[in-house]
């Protein structure tokens, strides 16, 4: 009527305007690092528990490498695997009834003795042991040779002059040695002091192979790179929209005032 037209201009775009492209894609990704960073968060934690035991040392048989109370993560491995050097955990009727944690010095077929200028002994070979606390002999008091009957272990603690391991069982039916059998994980990490990984025992180098260090290293990465971002992807709308508010604020504000 009065000859008025009633055609309206459409929005641009073709329809009803959404918010910017960039936004929409900035959600999406921000979606997605979070997705991923649960992934790899939870991933890392579960792989972390099935590949580690935790315990509390309790007492200070290991010093300086481990000390009571420390807490540790030790990694499950089948006996078959431990190598010399190797501080394991292991569970033996005969010793007590609980979880002890002792380094493995000789392996079967190994004999060893001890000392000879305050050093150990095996297979012929002296053995520089560097995570013994400082200026101590390897043993306090001598030990014969000892020969370890194949599938077993012979066990030492760091404190020698503290520690109720296998020189303290050689009368023993089994001449003070563990079966392989009977561990349960190889320690990996003092976790608790934040001490980190366990340092290789290159003394026994010349004997065989060293254990190779577990997947710890990987699991923690996975666990911050998740957390970095769950975060990440979780900033991302607070911080567009703090970003929307100052551009809209700076785009009305009147000339004359700049």
């Amino acid at each position: 009527m009065g000859g008025e037209s009633t055609t309206r201009t459409a929005p641009r775009g073709g329809g009803a305007s959404t918010g910017p492209v960039g936004s929409r894609t900035g959600q999406r990704l921000s979606g997605l690092a979070v997705a991923l960073g649960m992934v790899l968060f939870l991933g890392g934690f579960a792989w972390g528990a099935v590949v580690y035991l935790p315990y509390t040392v309790p007492t200070s048989s290991m010093t300086p490498t481990i000390d009571a109370g420390d807490r540790v993560l030790a990694q499950r491995i089948d006996g078959a695997d431990v190598r010399r050097g190797d501080v394991v955990v292991f569970k033996d009727a005969t010793w007590a009834n609980a979880p002890m944690i002792k380094r493995v010095v000789a392996v079967g077929g190994d004999t060893v003795s001890c000392c000879q200028n305050g050093k150990l002994k095996v297979n012929g070979k002296v053995i520089d042991e560097p995570y013994l606390p400082t200026g101590t002999p390897a043993e306090f008091s001598n030990f014969p040779t000892v020969t370890v009957p194949e599938g077993r272990l012979f066990l030492l603690g760091d404190e020698r002059d503290n520690s109720v391991d296998s020189t303290a069982h050689l009368t023993d039916a089994a001449g003070g040695t563990v079966s392989r059998g009977a561990v349960d994980a190889r320690v990996d990490a003092v976790v608790w002091p934040m001490n980190g990984m366990l340092e290789r025992p290159t003394g026994f180098e010349t004997l065989g192979g060293l254990s190779s260090p577990g997947p710890l290293r990987t699991v923690v990465a996975l666990v911050i790179a998740g957390a970095v971002l769950i975060l990440g992807g979780a900033a991302y709308g607070p911080v567009a929209k703090r970003a929307a508010a100052s551009r809209a604020r700076t785009g009305t504000e009147p000339a004359g005032a700049r």
